[in-house]
């Protein structure tokens, strides 16, 4: 008879952070984490980070890192220190900013323009109770669909001040991408349904701006598309 070993269970905790979720607490072998992103946070270092409470799986991962040599340069450990030392000051800004465009793209005055917010701080998102158990907060990553397709996604990505438009995600700026084309543009069509991920969702990694100035930016998106767009399609049939 076979012994039975426990399974290695390897969680990705880059978009919540140690900051607001332990895996190792929840069960988890190995964390691992994109140091380049929340942890760092100044979208200036090129690193990542495994976790591990396993001695045994610990040492074997210590001995890969000499033998084949993926460690980072002294001045871009010095730089990812420095953003760690300020990730719960950064880490609550984001999470306020999130949930307060989540709100606002769900409720606002912009709603009749999106038809799904995806974040797990609201009530609506399927796991929301699940999430609020395993975490004590949410970091500022967010997806929403918006009305029409591909054409008034571009649009609106096009028309954000605020928001760069860019694939990278946890840093202090506000960024904004349109996956289909972008992040997940190599993933076949198909396989892209089937996930979720259409011509007009939009994902937002929301920065630790002013959140009334992040609001204002993507207000002003949603009336170029909706409304100043319309204005000029109707005068150009009148004509």
């Amino acid at each position: 008879m076979t012994k039975k070993r426990k399974p290695i269970i390897v969680v990705d905790n880059t978009f919540a952070t140690p900051y607001f979720q332990r895996p190792l607490q929840l069960g988890a072998t190995l964390v691992l984490s994109s140091v380049t992103k929340y942890i760092n946070g100044h979208t200036d270092v090129c690193m990542g980070v495994i976790a591990t409470n396993d001695k045994d799986i610990g040492d074997r991962i210590r001995f890969l890192q000499l033998a084949v040599g993926p460690a980072p340069s002294p001045f871009d450990c010095y730089l990812a220190l420095r953003g760690a030392r300020t990730l719960h000051v950064r880490m609550r800004q984001h999470e306020l900013n999130s949930l307060a465009i989540a709100r606002w793209l769900e409720d606002g005055e912009m709603s009749k323009y999106v038809t799904r917010v995806i974040h797990p701080g609201l009530p609506s998102h399927p796991q929301h109770e699940l999430a609020k158990k395993q975490m004590k907060g949410f970091s500022g990553m967010l997806s929403f669909i918006i009305k029409g397709g591909k054409d008034e996604a571009v649009l609106f990505l096009q028309t954000l001040k605020i928001f760069a438009l860019a694939e990278s995600l946890g840093g202090y700026e506000s960024l904004a991408e349109l996956p289909s084309i972008m992040t997940h543009a190599s993933v076949p069509p198909e396989q892209r349904a089937v996930i979720g991920i259409s011509d007009s969702l939009i994902r937002l990694s929301v920065g630790i701006e002013e959140p009334e100035d992040l609001i204002g930016d993507l207000a002003h998106a949603f009336k170029t598309v909706y409304e100043i767009e319309s204005e000029k399609k109707v005068i150009r049939n009148v004509e």
